[in-house]
């Protein structure tokens, strides 16, 4: 099994794919270790002292002026940890925990939390046995971090709870943790704060949907060559030197994509109609410079997902120099804005992948198709439907593209004044995700379809891969009307799990 070393200096995107996908074992390095102790030296020091420090010897948030004595201080981290474990709705994804749970786990081995080497062996014992905590939908805003999730994580740690078990089960946490040998933590001061002051939730969500994304942008590359083909659209329009002189390298990577996929066409541009066109319709001349914005967009949202693996999220803070401060670096505005970003470009690109499928549907349009599609129009309605589901799709992920983060609801008696909800934006993202892969999916079964109906004509090779490897994966080919989910559910199942790339890059080599 792959084994991720969790050092001082951060991790990796693959680290976190790794351990919250791929259940990579983790381990904790010596020097993280080393550096564990040390902050933690410091805050012993300061917790020994009569002056009040604030997460060390003081409430938290509004109630930060109350100076707790020292009899107190355990009860203290062990309430904060309860009181803020109020999340509610369903439970999230074992792969969002398990990516909130890692992440926390990196800025606690930073050495700049002051919490013991125990507990943080304790967080990779947990992973390691495969327990996830239960961890609600609703309870974070995304501001003095992911509160109520971390703290479900957290009252695993200290033996409490709900957990599900590497078979799958919810039961008492307590329970699992004996049964993998793991003693329950008893947390001393600022540890049960460190537990939960980090924007680790969002951006999890935030690598995990990057790593999404990255796929579907060349998905959406490979189903506007098959749509382009089919409408017997011209390739011209992809040419290099077109791209060169609006330099944007999102877009001029989308436009290689095309065109290496639509090489050797015999259907591109060839076989005009009565009513030749000058120019394709914007859906199809435009789509490299609609999904490059996006890739462009990804780039972005990758610089700061980069910069927040190698942050150390929390406050109070450990610093080199022994002082402990408090600081605003758990605001969630950074990772908010770009998962905002990310939903409004996937978004667009769905609206003009479905603006394709409607072209191919409609008679009127589609350069010589039949009515939807069909088999015996009028008797049957072809893909009249499917393109009703992909507008639905579509004009849902428009409502989730409203940003989450330009909202700000006041708490904690107005200490905490303006959040992020960049928890929110990251659950709406994910949404957005799932749905865009369906969107896709459905302009792939369309085009795939027309392809093969126009008779006599050949597609390029890598489109025929791709059609063909789609039939392979179980959905059907032109013919009279059938139960089309299952169609559509394979269609989607081949995009989301990369067949769709792969049986191109078979053909054209990686795309880029």
């Amino acid at each position: 099994m792959h084994t991720v070393v969790v050092g001082t200096s951060g991790v990796t995107a693959s680290d976190v794919l790794a351990v919250a996908r791929a259940d990579a074992r983790i381990e904790i390095s010596q020097e993280a270790v080393a550096a564990l102790a040390a902050a933690r030296e410091i805050v012993d020091a300061l917790a020994a002292k009569p002056d009040p420090v604030y997460g060390v010897s003081t409430g938290f948030g509004a109630l930060a002026t109350r100076h707790i004595s020292e009899e107190l201080r355990i009860q203290l981290q062990r309430n904060i940890v309860r009181s803020h474990a109020a999340g509610m709705g369903p439970r999230v994804e074992r792969e969002v925990v398990r990516a909130l749970m890692f992440l926390r786990l990196k800025t606690v081995c930073s050495g700049h939390t002051g919490v013991r080497p125990e507990v943080a062996q304790t967080m990779a014992d947990i992973l390691n046995a495969g327990i996830t905590p239960v961890v609600h939908e609703y309870g974070s805003l995304g501001c003095s971090g992911d509160l109520a999730p971390l703290s479900h994580c957290a009252l695993t740690l200290m033996g409490e709870g709900e957990a599900e078990g590497p078979d799958g089960v919810v039961r008492p946490a307590a329970e699992l943790l004996a049964e993998h040998g793991i003693a329950p933590v008893e947390l001393r001061e600022k540890e049960g704060l460190a537990l939960l002051n980090g924007t680790d939730g969002m951006l999890g969500m935030l690598i995990m949907a990057l790593a999404d994304l990255e796929q579907l942008y060349k998905s959406a590359d490979v189903t506007a060559a098959l749509s382009l083909e089919a409408l017997l659209g011209t390739d011209k329009v992809l040419a290099p030197e077109l791209h060169a002189i609006r330099p944007h390298p999102g877009q001029g990577a989308s436009a290689a994509n095309m065109l290496a996929v639509l090489r050797d066409s015999g259907m591109t541009g060839h076989h005009q109609d009565d009513a030749p066109r000058v120019q394709d319709a914007y859906s199809v001349r435009c789509a490299p410079q609609v999904a490059g914005a996006g890739r462009d967009t990804l780039a972005h949202a990758r610089m700061v997902a980069e910069r927040e693996l190698a942050s150390a999220v929390d406050n109070p803070v450990v610093l080199p120099d022994g002082r402990v401060e408090s600081n605003g670096n758990f605001h969630g505005a950074p990772v908010a804005y770009v998962l905002d970003f990310l939903a409004i470009a996937a978004a667009d690109l769905a609206s003009i992948a479905e603006r394709r499928t409607d072209r191919l549907l409609d008679k009127n349009r589609s350069h010589g198709l039949p009515p939807f599609l069909a088999d015996d129009a009028g008797v049957d309605s072809g893909l009249m439907i499917a393109q009703y589901t992909q507008a639905a799709l579509v004009s849902e992920m428009k409502r989730l593209a409203v940003p989450a983060s330009a909202d700000s609801i006041p708490s904690s008696a107005m200490q905490e004044d303006h959040v992020s909800m960049g928890w929110s934006a990251a659950r709406k993202l994910r949404t957005a995700v799932d749905n865009l892969t369906r969107v896709l999916a459905i302009e792939l079964y369309a085009a795939a379809r027309a392809v093969e109906l126009r008779e006599g004509l050949t597609p390029a090779p890598a489109t025929g891969a791709a059609i063909a490897a789609l039939r392979g994966a179980g959905a059907q080919g032109p013919g009279p009307d059938r139960l089309l989910a299952p169609d559509l559910a394979a269609a989607d199942a081949f995009v989301r799990e990369g067949g769709l790339v792969a049986a191109v890059e078979a053909v054209t080599g990686a795309l880029r």
